[in-house]
């Protein structure tokens, strides 16, 4: 799922999207960090979290509008 020739992976439906949240464990993840990526990126596609409406993106995109909505930093 990671955007072909982007610098830094993001997900297609988020591509300016620095944060992305898992709303069924209310975890931020930081899409800048590889093993974070890796971990939201199987997440995503093991549990059609996308089909299911699981993922939430925030804006401003920082952990602390993040953080205003209920979510846990990693």
């Amino acid at each position: 799922m990671v955007e072909e020739g982007s610098a830094v992976p993001r997900l297609p439906r988020f591509p300016d999207h620095r944060y992305i949240g898992l709303r069924d464990e209310m975890q931020v993840y930081d899409c800048d960090d590889e093993v974070q990526f890796r971990m939201v990126r199987e997440r995503i596609d093991q549990d059609d979290l996308l089909g299911r409406l699981r993922v939430a993106s925030f804006g401003p995109d920082t952990v602390a509008e993040a953080q205003n909505r209920g979510f846990r930093q990693r």
